[in-house]
């Protein structure tokens, strides 16, 4: 099997399995109407989505918050209800690029400290490999993390994903190829 094909196959396995664990139940509703189901229904989902991007789950709940708050902030101007739930994935992938920005800038005055703040629960449910893998990922560049957790964890389509991010499309299936072959690399590295 090629290396990169390896590479895509251990993240599909790895996010594939978080998706699930984190996948909605059932509604009893065919669409959340009002903003407390979308919170109910999607808060979860987005807290990972953002602790995979950002790699730190107080941060990543701040971000969540504060899509929801822009959500409410702009829910007269909503066209329709499903589109809130793209408005806060976008608003969500935005809000990690910004804590990014930040962190960056502010490691640039102050040594970088390590914190794996992931939750006991969500690594104990992971396989030696998978946390290998999410390790990997957490060392991948932030653009290059984007494309492969909205692919894989989010189960978007390079078009969604583009749109998520604010790239074209070839620039996502770029970035996806270039994110594969690195997420190698660094698996490869670490055994």
């Amino acid at each position: 099997m090629k290396p990169e094909r390896q590479a895509e196959r251990s993240v599909e396995m790895t996010l594939g399995q978080l998706r699930k664990l984190d996948a909605p139940a059932a509604p009893s509703q065919p669409t959340p109407l009002t903003l407390e189901d979308l919170y109910r229904a999607h808060r979860m989902r987005l807290i990972r989505l953002a602790i995979l991007l950002v790699d730190e789950q107080a941060t990543a709940e701040d971000v969540v918050q504060e899509a929801f708050a822009g959500l409410y902030r702009n829910w007269g101007k909503l066209r329709d209800g499903a589109a809130a739930v793209g408005y806060l994935r976008t608003a969500v992938v935005n809000g990690s690029r910004s804590v990014l920005r930040r962190r960056k800038t502010a490691r640039e005055y102050n040594p970088p400290h390590q914190v794996n703040a992931r939750s006991a629960e969500s690594l104990a449910m992971l396989s030696a490999e998978h946390q290998a893998v999410v390790g990997a990922l957490g060392q991948l560049p932030p653009r290059q993390r984007e494309v492969l957790v909205l692919r894989y964890y989010g189960g978007l389509t390079e078009a969604e994903i583009a749109e998520a991010t604010g790239i074209s499309k070839g620039t996502v299936k770029s970035t996806a190829s270039r994110a594969l072959e690195a997420l190698q690399q660094i698996l490869n590295a670490s055994r």
